[in-house]
């Protein structure tokens, strides 16, 4: 079984590829060479960032992971990373920007960091992208989420359709976005790359015109080889022409 025949069912409907480059920008990846889980190395983001350009990004917004208790990293470390990839850019004449924020755990330390103001947020906004356990709702998330909002930041909350103990919980993504949360989507969850169920609830969320934010989550060449199967899909055509998306604003 090939790589296209796992993510799409006999009975998908396959339309002409839209071209992923309208988005203009990614606002998650994880390409800091060796801080997270993403990029082992400076040669492997190169080429993830010249895949990037072949799909037609002209920036990436890359935001590592920042959790007190496995990837350790700090505002200085992300940024001292992003100038070696701005650098090698450069001398390699890539037509592409990055950026860099982060993807910060819902955790006690995190809200020490918001509290200090030792934050990377990203957009004019100030962006702040978060993401929460996958297994049990954090207990403390209306907390953070004023907590941030009252410093000025403007939540993003990443991947919100693999939050499985939310797939049939409409209520708490509305009060969310009433809390004035903004959505991300990964792009690989309308393959069915993470699975059936966040399938479903990413093509509900477009349906319901939801998100605001389009990442690709980007830690590997198989993540990005998942755009551009999605592009063929109706629900991507849907997603990329909505109004509310933020992606070109940034």
């Amino acid at each position: 079984m090939g790589f296209l025949d796992r993510f799409f069912p006999k009975k998908e409907i396959l339309l002409d590829p839209i071209n992923p480059g309208l988005l203009i920008n990614d606002i998650h990846s994880h390409l800091i060479p060796g801080i997270d889980d993403g990029s082992p190395d400076m040669n492997t983001t190169i080429q993830l960032l010249e895949k990037f350009i072949d799909l037609g990004y002209k920036k990436v917004i890359t935001t590592p992971h920042i959790m007190s208790d496995y990837f350790k990293n700090t505002s200085d470390i992300i940024n001292s990373g992003l100038e070696d990839v701005r650098n090698e850019i450069e001398k390699r004449q890539l037509k592409i920007q990055i950026e860099a924020a982060a993807e910060y755990n819902l955790e006690p330390e995190f809200e020490r960091l918001i509290e200090s103001g030792n934050i990377l947020t990203f957009g004019k906004e100030e962006y702040l992208l978060f993401e929460l356990s996958f297994f049990d709702e954090p207990p403390r998330i209306n907390e953070v989420i004023w907590q941030m909002r009252e410093k000025g930041y403007s939540p993003v909350l990443a991947h919100v359709e693999r939050y499985g103990y939310w797939h049939q919980d409409e209520d708490k993504i509305e009060e969310l976005m009433n809390r004035g949360v903004k959505l991300q989507l990964n792009i690989g969850s309308i393959t069915g790359a993470y699975g059936p169920e966040v399938k479903k609830a990413a093509e509900k969320l477009i349906k319901n015109n939801s998100i605001d934010f389009v990442g690709s989550d980007c830690h590997h060449f198989q993540h990005l080889d998942m755009i551009g199967h999605a592009c063929r899909l109706p629900f991507f055509h849907e997603l990329i022409q909505q109004d509310q998306i933020l992606n070109k604003e940034l």
